[in-house]
């Protein structure tokens, strides 16, 4: 039998963060997959460079951002302003919607501003409620509720009022007001960071500092012993002193034999088509928000408007509930669904594709509830309790950034 003082289970960017802050050399990470990076991979296609879906980078803490980009040595980075536009009724609409209704025709903006002033005065209970309560019937039923019932392929009354945290730009009706004038969409995205070689180089910076030797691919743990602290894989056990976790929670609960709720952990899939095409589409823009229901797509961002290139490169979102299952002609039509789509949009005219790519995020968006917040925290405390740390956007079964994953496991690393 292997023995490790830290099996690290997952190497992403919270695995690798882990071990790269750790100071001690006694540890293991094993990853199912036979490359480094999760969801933070990259494809590099008849020239063309598309990452698993749009990993773009904003940074709160800047020593973070410096410590990565030191390690990339000559790597180009780019730091981009971010142009994110709505497709609504055949024109565009600034992101985010609520601060540029006045970019409506003349008649829904004045809906929009009278609801915006009625609007209920209520707790929220959910999602849904709350997107009632602070933008009015208006603005909720013209984006923020269809855009987000595509994104999240369910009810948003299924989700807690604060599913999405400091991520859903929140303003307030004089700011809505205010910017019919004086027009400002900043936001916590108003500016990011991204590699030419895409966002596999910050997965690479991470893994600097982590010693090849210690990072088992292509090894799926399939069950862990918490009394006696063994975990078996596909191709040993191995006895660890603390485990840290960034799989996806359920997984880890059925690693570990214990009981849950399946219907508290729902989530969302994303099905993900990178897509290259031989001549540019529109210029400037880096992703356009699609809440019409006829439309496949929820998301569409243009990685040759970030680098600059002259060829269109589009990664293509497509929410899918849960329990969604593709086939290979499955995926096929709705592919020619959303090419469809774009000429309908007006991204593709006259281009042809020449490269093309799909991935399936499962789990993509979890559903932040409060039963399932309740739930994640008390199970999380239960493993902790037996050295077992979960960590992660779902590990934590939350919503949070890339940063946020590294700051987390650093903070671990240094208990």
């Amino acid at each position: 039998m292997d023995r490790t003082r830290y099996l690290v289970v997952g190497a992403g960017v919270s695995g690798l963060a882990f071990a790269d802050w750790l100071r001690d050399d006694d540890y293991l990470i094993v990853e199912s997959e036979e490359e480094i990076g999760g969801y933070c991979r990259t494809i590099k296609r008849d020239g063309f460079v598309w990452d698993y879906s749009g990993h773009f980078f904003h940074f709160r803490h800047p020593e973070i951002e410096q410590y990565l980009v030191e390690r990339m040595g000559d790597q180009r980075v780019l730091r981009v302003e971010r142009d994110s536009r709505i497709w609504y009724a055949d024109r565009f609409i600034d992101f985010p919607f609520q601060k540029n209704i006045h970019q409506l025709p003349e008649a829904e903006y004045e809906q929009c501003v009278r609801d915006l002033r009625s609007r209920p005065e209520q707790k929220a209970e959910n999602f849904k409620d709350m997107l009632y309560a602070h933008y009015g019937r208006g603005i909720a039923e013209k984006f923020l509720i269809p855009y987000n019932e595509k994104l999240y392929a369910l009810n948003l009354t299924a989700l807690d009022a604060d599913a999405m945290g400091r991520f859903f730009p929140h303003v307030s009706v004089e700011e809505i007001l205010r910017n019919r004038e004086t027009p400002a969409n900043d936001g916590y995205n108003a500016t990011f960071t991204y590699p030419e070689g895409g966002a596999i180089q910050y997965i690479e910076a991470l893994a600097q500092g982590v010693r090849t030797d210690r990072i088992a691919l292509g090894e799926r743990v399939v069950r862990i012993d918490l009394e006696a602290k063994v975990a078996t894989t596909t191709k040993r056990e191995i006895q660890y002193e603390a485990l840290v976790s960034s799989a996806p929670l359920v997984s880890l609960f059925d690693m570990c034999g214990l009981a849950y709720d399946s219907s508290v952990f729902s989530h969302n899939k994303v099905q993900v088509f990178n897509l290259g095409f031989d001549s540019k589409g529109p210029t400037g823009v880096h992703w356009i928000y699609y809440p019409q229901r006829d439309i496949s797509f929820y998301r569409v961002g243009f990685y040759d408007n970030i680098f600059g290139a002259d060829r269109m490169s589009l990664y293509v979102e497509v929410g899918l509930p849960w329990d969604a299952v593709l086939c290979e002609d499955d995926r096929g039509a709705m592919k020619a669904r959303v090419l469809a789509d774009l000429q309908t949009c007006g991204v593709v005219t006259n281009q042809a594709l020449v490269a093309s790519h799909d991935v399936l995020l499962d789990p993509a968006y979890v559903h932040i509830t409060t039963k399932s917040n309740a739930e994640a925290a008390a199970k999380k405390r239960l493993l902790a309790a037996q050295d077992v740390h979960s960590i992660g956007r779902y590990g934590s079964w939350t919503y949070c950034s890339i940063e946020d994953n590294i700051v987390e496991a650093r903070q671990l690393a240094m208990l």
